[in-house]
């Protein structure tokens, strides 16, 4: 059991019936009335979202998470295939319970968590960037930057991203997966 100072990103607890990933919090101390805690849950199994408040000291029950690196190979339809880098097994994930999968390009290696309980893989963690490469975006116009104008670019797993006026096709750049922002261009 845990409670409600464990919390942290990435934690799963198992909470109305179903598996949820921890992926924001924040505790509350208002100047009057006790202090809580406001998170928002991914579910493991569909991919919902929820928000919830817990009251401080709330018990609840962690699931014991086991993390491993699998490498992404490809994709049939909603069905995403990784290979684990350590013994080469398969596995098959469904698009619901994977963070970001319009960022994933082949070969990446990503931080699946396995339900030590049970065996069954609950989510995969992509790396916090990734490098991509610009595939299709308007040139920029001269004179056009006295704000932080920006455009929308197609990265080569199909993604689009708002880029700044100066990105070209052909250049590549990291982006920033958890919120699918562009963070630099990388120079060759």
């Amino acid at each position: 059991m845990a409670s409600t100072s464990d919390i942290r990103n990435g934690l799963c607890i198992r909470y109305n019936h179903d598996i949820f990933k921890i992926i924001e919090f924040l505790h509350v101390k208002p100047g009057k009335g006790p202090a809580f805690v406001r998170t928002k849950l991914k579910s493991v199994t569909t991919g919902k979202v929820i928000d919830n408040t817990f009251s401080a000291g709330h018990k609840l029950e962690d699931v014991r998470v086991e993390t491993h690196k699998f490498q992404y190979l490809y994709n049939e339809g909603e069905t995403y295939h990784f290979m684990n880098t350590d013994d080469y097994s398969q596995i098959a994930l469904q698009k619901a319970t994977l963070d970001s999968p319009d960022l994933m390009k082949e070969g990446e290696v990503v931080t699946v968590l396995i339900n030590a309980e049970d065996g069954l893989p609950l989510s995969v963690e992509m790396p916090a960037n990734v490098i991509l490469e610009v595939t299709h975006t308007e040139p920029g116009v001269k004179g056009n930057t006295a704000t932080n104008a920006t455009k929308p670019a197609t990265v080569e797993t199909g993604a689009i991203v708002n880029v700044p006026l100066f990105i070209n096709e052909g250049d590549k750049i990291k982006v920033e997966t958890d919120k699918g922002t562009y963070k630099e261009r990388i120079k060759e």
